[in-house]
């Protein structure tokens, strides 16, 4: 995928509401599909900084929860998933990610979370996958958001 293909893709998951049932309805729906798959995988949903679900699935470890802190923060300060900034990074000069004053050590560039987005409000909080490779980490959260979105629509 391209930036402007992820960039519409991400555009087309606002959702008109986001609360704690959403949160547990999106993890509970994320962590289903990946035991299912018997994937490896931490998951994450933050909703202005708090923590609103995260789950280990048998193979991951802490050190997934500190990739997902670290996307979860390059999200929050560009408003776009992780994977996208990485194709924006790689797209760039050398040293880019130096210029914006970003440390590995707290953001990484790495596919995997996903901004959730409320229409009329903005970016409120961020879904994040890490233990697969960074595309399937971010499909992941995508269409788990896509799942969430369908499913709120069917309540209204």
């Amino acid at each position: 995928m391209d930036l402007e293909a992820i960039d519409r893709e991400e555009q087309s998951l606002q959702l008109q509401r986001f609360d704690a049932e959403d949160a547990w309805w999106l993890g509970c729906h994320l962590r289903k599909r990946g035991a299912a798959a018997g994937a490896p995988i931490a998951i994450e949903i933050r909703r202005a900084g708090t923590r609103l679900f995260s789950a280990l699935l048998p193979g991951a470890t802490a050190d997934n929860l500190g990739w997902i802190d670290r996307k979860i923060a390059l999200v929050m300060r560009f408003e776009r998933s992780s994977y996208a900034m990485r194709l924006k990074f790689d797209a760039a000069p050398p040293g880019a990610f130096d210029r914006f004053g970003l440390d590995l050590r707290t953001h990484v560039a790495a596919g995997g979370a996903v901004p959730i987005r409320i229409a009329g409000t903005g970016v409120i909080g961020a879904v994040a996958i890490s233990g697969l490779a960074q595309e399937e980490d971010h499909r992941y959260a995508v269409e788990a958001l896509a799942a969430l979105k369908a499913h709120q629509e069917s309540q209204a």
